[in-house]
């Protein structure tokens, strides 16, 4: 679990809608540890939830083929690669510069771009079979599109579901169709009182002792507690606490936000380059991996809550359509994504188009491993940055 967990966290560049096409491509084509509609599922109660839904994602397919250790080897592996780069970067390592790293980072959001079209290609086909899942998904899309962005994929999720109720009545999966992921009551139970638990300490603890580790992890475990609609949420939710602004400052805190969206894995990894940031030394090291299982944390701790319950949700016939609605949602948000800001930050150049085009066909192929596509695209930018095209 750990060495494929590791792969994807040095590949999966994108963002959280990407990593779901990477997630897709492992786990539902090559391995077949889930099928089409189970992953659907799963992606939509993680899309429901606060938290990083990408990682969540990975944390329960760990845990439900090789246990809780398995759910900790997944969530280690992916996030590490990530972490150390941009531990590494506020600590004064420069990554990617002149113009041939920044071309290297051009081809890697292009084939993001191709992730995510090749994820939406064939989760399609699956969860948007008919006309009034096509409309689910299309109303989706225009509302992760439009609305604010920190409810607007909860809300997609949330009227897809109730769409699903209206409409997908006589669709809708068969009961044996489920995540298949058993957490008992004892351990959504336990979940619930140490987040309860965890947001009511902290800040006392902090408020307490004034020491300035505390208060950043206090901060970075109330804004994981808090994310909705995806990664991004987490800079205006960081950004609005005083102790990372007091110890890092707002320009600091945006060029990590910036050298975030270059490294592969999930965004969250934001939170060690805030700690490391914030101190000196090798004690920013200590202070960034703090920040990195506090800003984490709570987001696994809500999905351990939340198992059993969605469990039970795919046993009524009237939920399992409500099932049915928000995994043509997940379709819809993949497709807003990829609208944007996927497409305009990958493919709003002619080498940007071209690289992301011959990757999804390379995709489609299935003759190449969704890294070396990566690799590929990477040192077709690097290349194009050199010859000055981009």
């Amino acid at each position: 679990m750990f060495r494929v967990f590791l792969v994807l966290g040095c590949t999966s560049f994108g963002g959280p809608a990407a990593h779901l096409g990477y997630f897709r491509n492992e786990f539902v084509e090559r391995r077949g540890w889930l099928d089409e509609r189970r992953y659907g599922a799963l992606v939509s109660l993680c899309q429901f939830i606060p938290g990083p839904a990408s990682s969540q994602v990975g944390f329960a397919i760990g845990l439900a083929r090789a246990g809780w250790a398995g759910a900790f080897c997944a969530w280690l592996a992916f996030t590490l690669p990530s972490a150390a780069l941009l531990i590494a970067l506020a600590l004064g390592a420069s990554v990617f510069d002149g113009v041939i790293g920044q071309g290297v980072l051009s081809g890697l959001r292009a084939v993001a771009v191709a992730v995510v079209a090749h994820a939406i290609w064939g989760m399609a086909r699956t969860l948007t079979p008919d006309v009034r899942r096509i409309l689910i998904a299309v109303g989706a899309a225009l509302i992760a599109l439009f609305a604010p962005p920190l409810i607007g994929q909860p809300a997609a999720i949330l009227a897809g579901g109730l769409a699903g109720l209206l409409l997908c009545r006589a669709v809708a999966p068969a009961a044996g169709e489920r995540i298949g992921i058993s957490v008992s009551r004892r351990a959504a139970i336990t979940a619930v009182i140490a987040l309860a638990a965890l947001l009511i300490a902290l800040p006392v603890l902090a408020g307490m002792t004034e020491n300035r580790w505390l208060a950043i992890v206090d901060a970075c475990f109330r804004a994981g507690s808090l994310v909705f609609g995806g990664g991004h949420v987490v800079l205006p939710l960081l950004q609005g606490e005083p102790a990372i602004i007091a110890a890092i400052g707002d320009q600091t805190l945006l060029t990590g936000y910036g050298a975030a969206q270059a490294v592969p894995g999930p965004l969250f990894t934001f939170a060690g380059y805030i700690g490391a940031a914030a101190a000196p030394g090798a004690a920013g090291i200590g202070l960034g991996l703090a920040a990195l299982v506090a800003v984490f944390v709570p987001g696994m701790l809500i999905l351990i809550a939340a198992l059993p319950v969605w469990e039970r949700i795919e046993r009524s016939v009237r939920l399992r359509s409500v099932i049915a609605g928000a995994g043509a949602a997940v379709v819809g948000i993949l497709l807003a994504a990829l609208i944007r800001p996927i497409i305009p930050e990958g493919a709003s150049t002619v080498p940007g188009a071209v690289i992301a085009v011959l990757a999804f066909g390379a995709l489609l192929l299935r003759r190449i491993p969704v890294w070396g596509i990566v690799l590929a695209a990477g040192a077709a930018g690097g290349m194009l940055g050199a010859a000055g095209w981009w």
